[in-house]
Formats: C-alpha cells, structure tokens, sequence
C-alpha cells in the first residue's frame, strides 16, 4: 500500500483528499503546516506528496526545496497560485507536477496514479536506505545531497547488502558477488574494501551504514 503525505492548511480540503485517496486504497497522512509536515517527514517514509504552497511557518517552496534536498520522493503541488512564472519555479525546485485550485479529485487521483507508476518503475533502478541512494542506472551514490565517488567494486559489495539490508553475507559471498570470481579465503580485500567505504561514508556522515556480525560476515546497519 503506497502512503502519501497531505500538505494543506485548509481543513476541508485536506480531509477531503485524505478520504478520497484512503477510499482509494491509499494510506494516508495530514499535515496542516510546512513545520509540521517537516517533522512528519523525519520520522516517516512516503511515496508521495501532495503540497499546498500557501502553508503556515515554512512554505511550500521552502519545504519543497527540503523535500528533494534528501530524496526522490514525487512532490504534486496543488495551488492556488496559477501564474506560470509560479509554476515555472516550483517545477525548477524539482515538483513533479502541477494542479491548479479549486481542482477535480478525480484528475487528482488520475495524477497521483501516474506519479506511483513513474516511481515504481524507477524503484528497480534506486536503491534508498536511511539517508544513502544508490542509482543503479547511473552508478551513482549520493548520502543526504552530496555525490559519493566509488570504485567498482566499492558499488558492487554496497549493491549487494542494500538489496537485502536484513542478510548477513559472509566474505565469500560478498567476494564472489563483486569480484564475480571465485574465493581463495583471502580475508584481507574484504576487509579492506569495507574499511574504504565506511571512510567515505564518515566524510558526509556519523551514520555507521555497514555492520560487522562477527564470526559471520557483514550487513546493512540496522536497516
């Protein structure tokens, strides 16, 4: 089930769209601010967000601009506001779309639908744990906004333990998944890989990402 966020000041409206995406099948939660909606979004994962730009506290804009800081979570705006050269900014700020107010709940729901499919078929190539994506397409590592070099073999053993951040790999599968080849119990690359990309990751953040089970081998930390 996909959750999706609702970011309006407007009580009727928000209630309004809360009911007609759950009646949908959606899980859904309201925001009534920018702070609030903020504050939701540290503690909380969704698919999608719906976002009024006229918000109490923090603005649309401003949360907009959070929003994307730290992920690829699809942004619909749905505005009052229907000047092109508001459009033309929000859509630069990274919204993935825009719906002018008063709005139809039906095209609402139509674009909502679209927005799910565009991000369920790119999910395949994105990986996102925590504060950590990594672009399969582009092989590419970005931790909160800051581009992350890596080897190939760096990529690989972090491909393999974000795929499934709950197993416990052992060096010999971990070796033979990235190297491709076969494992003589040289235990040294390992561990020196691991050692390289938890450097890396210490220069963009106190996050500890992979965690060593001892006696076994490594997983994703706490995922």
């Amino acid at each position: 089930m996909s959750a999706i966020l609702i970011v309006e000041d407007m009580q009727d409206i928000n209630d309004m769209l809360y009911q007609y995406l759950q009646n949908d099948g959606y899980s859904c939660m309201q925001a009534f601010s920018g702070t609030e909606a903020l504050l939701l979004l540290k503690s909380e994962t969704f698919d999608l967000i719906l976002l009024d730009l006229m918000l109490p506290g923090l603005t649309g804009e401003e949360l907009l601009t959070q929003i994307k800081k730290k992920s690829d979570t699809p942004v619909i705006i749905l505005s009052a506001k229907d000047t092109v050269d508001t459009r033309v900014e929000v859509l630069e700020l990274g919204a993935d779309d825009y719906i002018c107010k008063p709005f139809v709940l039906k095209e609402v729901l139509a674009r909502v639908h679209v927005q799910l499919r565009k991000r369920n078929s790119s999910t395949n190539q994105l990986l996102q744990i925590k504060n950590m994506r990594l672009n399969l397409m582009t092989v590419e590592l970005m931790i909160d906004d800051h581009k992350v070099a890596l080897t190939k073999h760096e990529f690989n053993i972090l491909r393999l333990l974000m795929e499934s951040p709950n197993q416990v790999f052992t060096k010999q599968a971990i070796y033979e998944y990235a190297w491709e080849d076969d494992y003589y119990g040289d235990e040294r690359i390992i561990n020196t890989h691991i050692g390289n990309l938890r450097a890396k990751f210490r220069q963009y953040s106190d996050q500890d990402y992979i965690q060593t089970v001892w006696g076994i081998g490594f997983k994703f930390a706490d995922a």
